[in-house]
């Protein structure tokens, strides 16, 4: 039996893994679902970030370090992707429908602190330099979903979450003033750990 495909992943990597399927990842499959590999993307001027992703999943990952890529627009991305494994099937059934995203029913059996907080660094921002209060950009999730998940951050986190409608029909998270602080509190202990997130998050370099 192959180690590799049977791989156990850490707890660490469950709470990133269910963040990072909320925000910007994506897990892939070629063998109609048995097995997947996670794929991790940003801009460069995330690389900390990535890098710190990289870290986490490294054991998993066929490549010694973090590729580059020139999109036809000129923009880098850098990222990493892992290997194949059966490890992953369990979330590839959570978070996907016929090869398209959703947020699962079961949510709020998998998001944990560390999740939540991966998902604003996926995602989130502050509404401005002038608030202290926070969106997490959510476009291609139904109202439905989100709607649904807002509910679940307030049962598991005290956290009040409200829906704003964009331009495109579209839905975002909002975190107001009355719960800014709550959020800032939970997530702070993972942000704080990468510089261009936790400047997002509170507006300001860390300090050494």
């Amino acid at each position: 039996m192959n180690k590799l495909v049977d791989i156990k992943l850490t707890e660490e990597q469950r709470e990133i893994v269910v963040g990072l399927l909320l925000g910007d990842g994506h897990l892939e499959t070629r063998t109609n679902g048995r097995t997947y590999r996670l794929k991790v993307e940003h801009s460069e001027a995330q690389l900390d970030y990535v890098l710190w992703l990289y870290d986490v999943f490294k054991n998993l990952c066929v490549q010694s370090e973090v590729y580059r890529r020139v999109r036809s627009d000129g923009r880098v991305s850098v990222g990493f992707t892992t290997r194949t494994i059966g490890s992953f099937r369990f979330y590839g059934q959570q978070f996907y429908t016929d090869d398209k995203k959703r947020i699962p029913p079961t949510i709020h059996k998998l998001l944990t602190p560390q999740g939540l907080a991966i998902w604003f660094m996926d995602d989130g921002s502050r509404k401005s330099n002038k608030h202290k209060t926070y969106n997490i950009h959510t476009l291609g999730y139904t109202k439905t979903e989100l709607e649904m998940i807002s509910e679940k951050i307030e049962n598991l986190f005290g956290i009040k979450v409200t829906l704003h409608r964009q331009r495109n029909d579209s839905w975002r998270l909002y975190i107001g003033s009355n719960s800014a602080s709550a959020f800032t509190k939970l997530i702070e202990p993972f942000v704080q750990k990468i510089p261009s997130m936790w400047k997002k998050l509170v507006n300001e370099m860390p300090k050494k």
